[in-house]
């Protein structure tokens, strides 16, 4: 007899997305009371799946090798199946060997000539979990709906591998990209960097890096970014228990990631960075307002402008963290992606219009 959490397991691929295609009046029905923190009302999408997380004994997000798989699992849960043009599997450099890689091509550009827009995306995970499998999903979406390729990277990964090998492994494949930007059907000129969470701080640490050394970059996609270990702002406290991303798992991808190391190094913690560099891309920062991460992020943003840099802030108030990878269940989430995908397509595409 198959123990109940296997039953769950084999029940949820195929009870989940059905779930979220009941209509709005319904899903706030199971959703219960509304939730108002902070001046903000939390999607009625998101209050649901809480409660079935809570329910499937996944309430919070771990930090260890062991969560590694569910992780990926979950990814396509909800992240469903989303179309794309083609995909290749690459192997790109690292900062100590190859690092695996996949090429998303959306269906416009697959007979296309090359000389394209290409983000280069780094997944989330607090630096511990997270793979090309979790984040296959969104990378999809974010192809298709803006029109680039994206380029996937498998970052080393902490406990095993801490901090700083997964920004030098970035930068080591930001760099591979730039020189290998022909066989990538990519245009030098229309590079991007970008990621979620703990992708979202490697992709600014490598923008910053970007900078610093002449190499050329058009843009910066940051995702609900951590952006300082050390953070205690409001929203650390205000959400640091049941919405996913909990203070305490936080707490335990900050020791994987940095062990004993000083959580305020700005190549860390870019929010610490005192001499920014002239010619650092323009960013797109988005937040989301039941988020532990939402201030520190925000603090990210007003950073760079003040530092003269073109940004962009715009926050998701009523999501929680991890809504970047739900595109395969209700209306909401996906809705917020297709709004980042635009940005995204409409500023990759500005350098070629002149």
């Amino acid at each position: 007899m198959l123990k109940p959490r296997n039953l769950l397991d084999r029940a949820e691929p195929h009870v989940v997305p059905r779930l979220f295609k009941l209509p709005p009046a319904v899903l706030r029905g199971l959703a219960g009371k509304p939730m108002v923190r902070d001046g903000q009302t939390l999607e009625t999408e998101a209050q649901v799946l809480l409660r079935l997380q809570r329910a499937a004994g996944r309430a919070a997000l771990g930090f260890t090798p062991a969560h590694r798989p569910g992780v990926d699992r979950d990814g396509a849960l909800v992240g469903g199946k989303q179309p794309i043009g083609a995909i290749r599997n690459l192997a790109v450099d690292g900062a100590e060997g190859l690092l695996a890689a996949r090429l998303y091509v959306p269906r416009a550009l697959v007979s296309g000539g090359g000389g394209d827009p290409l983000l280069v995306f780094f997944h989330g995970g607090g630096f511990v979990t997270g793979s090309l499998d979790s984040h296959d999903a969104p990378c999809r979406v974010i192809a298709e709906r803006a029109g680039v390729r994206v380029l996937s990277v498998d970052y080393r990964l902490a406990p095993e591998h801490p901090f700083p090998a997964a920004p030098q492994d970035c930068l080591a494949a930001y760099r591979w990209v730039v020189t290998h930007a022909d066989e990538l059907g990519a245009d030098p000129a229309r590079l991007a960097v970008g990621g979620d969470s703990a992708g979202g701080n490697l992709a600014a640490v490598t923008a910053i890096a970007a900078a610093r050394e002449g190499l050329p970059l058009a843009f910066q996609m940051l995702v609900y970014p951590v952006t300082h270990h050390g953070a205690r702002t409001p929203s650390r406290e205000m959400f640091a228990e049941g919405f996913y991303l909990t203070g305490a798992a936080v707490a335990e991808a900050t020791e994987r990631y940095l062990g004993q190391q000083d959580p305020d190094q700005p190549e860390a913690s870019p929010l610490l960075v005192s001499d920014l560099p002239d010619g650092l891309a323009p960013a797109y920062v988005c937040t989301a307002g039941f988020d532990p991460l939402r201030d520190e992020g925000e603090a990210y943003a007003r950073l760079l402008q003040d530092a003269g840099v073109d940004v962009t802030l715009q926050r998701f108030p009523g999501h929680i963290h991890s809504f970047f990878n739900t595109v395969g269940v209700g209306r909401a989430p996906r809705a917020a992606v297709d709004q980042i995908a635009e940005v995204l397509g409409r500023r990759l595409a500005e350098p070629a219009d002149g």
